[in-house]
């Protein structure tokens, strides 16, 4: 004989708890004239086969066939007796959520104007509220087969950041102008997600994104550039990289405490002083042909870089690293801050010189 249930409520439903079902797992037996009790903030939506039926909103309410119409339509239920019917009952938690959390699990990659390919992540807040519970369960329970918040949540997240990536991708922003762009991106993500949102029975209240930062690799990639002033220069790259790589095998060779870490040491110094001496041989071959003599603009144009960090522009300026940083906090000089470090562009510095 199967357990009827004559009292349907969910007195344990947490506040941060979006749906409770009744019964925990498996389908429940109810009646005509169980009792369901819906508390303030509550929804109750019974549930069967695939489908959100009939709702009752805050109070007490006695089962009848006049208030299941839906139900009672579905199982042709006579309209006497206590004939039981198998169903669920989901309580949708109908207050405000106001402190969700969105990011991105793996970072994002996305073209960038400055850097070629750049790799991000995100993260920020938004807040929300269930305004359509019917809709909710159908869309969520029915279709997702998700109940659990967090289940729910992570759902709702893969959804704003597919938007977020679909934004950034049509903006073309470069990563060093997003942080002077995040109120336009806030509003431009909420509108992309609303409509989706909507369409699950949810309303979005708010939406902020909190950071849009490198990944370690592309901040590494951000800071060989402003080394080198200008990566595209591949002739000025390869030099730059042989003479690092010449660096590190000198040092493995000195610190190498067997005649096997020797060796190795010796081998890749031997292999990239070939390379060197190459690249030598070629600029000494180019130094005996005539060749026209530089104007001093173009050489002091070419030793500068476009893009410094705080210790190329103290060197420009002919001042302290934290002059420069004065400077910047103050408002003086313009520059991004990438983390914990500043970039600064010659043109802000040159406007600088000539205020």
């Amino acid at each position: 004989m199967p357990r009827i249930i004559d009292v349907v409520q969910a007195p344990d439903q947490g506040l941060e708890q979006m749906v409770y079902r009744v019964p925990e797992s498996g389908p429940g037996d109810f009646r005509i004239g169980s009792q369901v009790v819906v508390r303030e903030n509550q929804t109750a939506v019974f549930y069967r086969d695939g489908k959100a039926l009939d709702t009752f909103g805050p109070g007490r309410h006695t089962i009848t066939t006049a208030n299941i119409p839906l139900l009672i339509d579905l199982l042709k239920l006579g309209t006497r007796g206590q004939t039981p019917f198998t169903a669920e009952v989901y309580f949708v938690n109908m207050r405000d959520f106001i402190d969700m959390k969105w990011g991105t699990p793996e970072p994002i990659s996305v073209r960038d104007r400055d850097l070629g390919l750049a790799r991000l992540r995100a993260n920020g807040r938004y807040s929300m509220a269930i305004t359509d519970p019917q809709l909710f369960v159908t869309k969520i329970v029915g279709t997702q087969g998700l109940y659990q918040t967090s289940q729910i949540a992570d759902y709702l997240r893969g959804i704003i950041v597919s938007r977020l990536t679909d934004l950034l991708g049509e903006s073309k922003a470069g990563l060093f102008d997003l942080p002077a762009l995040f109120d336009e991106m806030n509003a431009a993500t909420r509108v992309k997600v609303a409509e989706d949102f909507a369409a699950l029975g949810i309303t979005i209240k708010a939406m902020f994104i909190q950071s849009i930062s490198p990944t370690e690799e592309t901040a590494k990639a951000i800071d060989e550039r402003a080394a080198m002033g200008a990566i595209g220069d591949m002739q000025k790259y390869l030099q730059f990289q042989a003479a690092r790589a010449m660096g590190d095998a000198a040092r493995a060779s000195g610190e190498a405490g067997s005649a096997m870490g020797t060796g190795v040491g010796l081998g890749a110094g031997i292999g990239v002083g070939a390379g060197m001496a190459g690249m030598i041989s070629q600029a000494m071959q180019g130094a005996m042909q005539p060749q026209q003599p530089a104007t001093p603009a173009a050489g002091a144009a070419a030793a500068v870089p476009e893009v410094m960090n705080l210790a190329e522009a103290a060197t420009y300026l002919k001042v302290s690293q934290q002059d420069v940083l004065n400077l910047i906090t103050s408002g003086q000089v313009k520059a991004k801050q990438i983390g914990s470090e500043y970039r600064i562009s010659k043109k802000a510095l040159d406007d600088f010189l000539a205020s």
